[in-house]
């Protein structure tokens, strides 16, 4: 099987600890200097659109005309989720800097051959990492183990047109490639890329961090009105080799799209 390698980053926008959940108000705002979701073809405004920040496990919702606030504390890279009835799931990677101006943000709606197949937070690893890490210290929750499993039914799909995994956001890793990008600040070590597999078949390495990646299904692969499977396996440290250490991720939304 041809490997993929996914070199770019694709971004839909202009521009903790766990615990209870801090639940944002919603304000009647209409202002060019507030944050907003808007449908992505028209520009209309989104009311109540779903706005979540796992890591500062942090929600709240649009106000009729789209606009929203975000009443919490930003530092370093975090993923911000988008849900909406009718549109497709979509996350973003933001810091202080981008959080300190306006977020215009389009979101798409859903066609009736997507499939939302998780829109949660997943963190891969062994919960061992180095500061220098991609994102490090910004973790939201404990590791589940190396790899994250999904089984879901493809219905309505057409195999005449091109059919992708998405990955929303991912953040994390920590490879060659990655760390020439200065996504990290290892001087001399480095990890394997994230491996991607679709029915038990590899079809990607993810080199790098970020948003809206694409990977791309042989129709060969996929089980049409049948069980199908996602595996996620992260990558480890190819400097030490005493041991197996596993390179330490998180990524949020994962959707197929025809």
């Amino acid at each position: 099987m041809k490997k993929i390698f996914i070199t770019m980053l694709s971004l839909t926008i202009t521009l903790s600890s766990l615990g209870a959940t801090i639940e944002g108000k919603v304000s009647e705002r209409n202002s060019l200097n507030s944050n907003r979701i808007i449908d992505k073809e028209t520009g209309n405004g989104i009311g109540n659109a779903k706005i979540t920040l796992p890591k500062q496990n942090y929600q709240t919702k649009t106000d009729r005309e789209g606009f929203f606030e975000l009443d919490t504390s930003i530092t370093g890279p975090s993923i911000i989720s988008v849900q909406k009835d009718k549109y497709k799931p979509f996350t973003m990677t933001i810091d202080e800097k981008a959080a300190s101006k306006p977020l215009v943000v389009g979101i798409e709606k859903s066609n009736a051959t997507d499939i939302s197949i998780d829109i949660n937070m997943h963190h891969l690893g062994d919960n061992t990492y180095s500061e220098l890490s991609a994102n490090a210290g910004k973790f939201l929750s404990e590791s589940s183990g190396p790899f994250f499993t999904k089984n879901f039914v493809l219905r309505n799909i057409n195999l005449s047109k091109p059919v992708y995994l998405v990955i929303g956001s991912i953040m994390g890793i920590d490879t060659l490639m990655a760390r020439s990008m200065g996504q990290n600040k290892f001087p001399n070590s480095y990890a394997s890329p994230p491996e991607v597999y679709f029915n038990g078949n590899k079809i990607a390495e993810i080199q790098i961090n970020g948003d809206g990646q694409k990977i791309k299904i042989p129709p060969s692969l996929i089980k049409k009105n049948q069980q199908n499977e996602v595996t996620i396996k992260t990558g480890r440290n190819l400097m030490q080799t005493s041991y197996v250490d596993y390179d330490d991720i998180e990524f949020m939304n994962l959707i197929i799209e025809n």
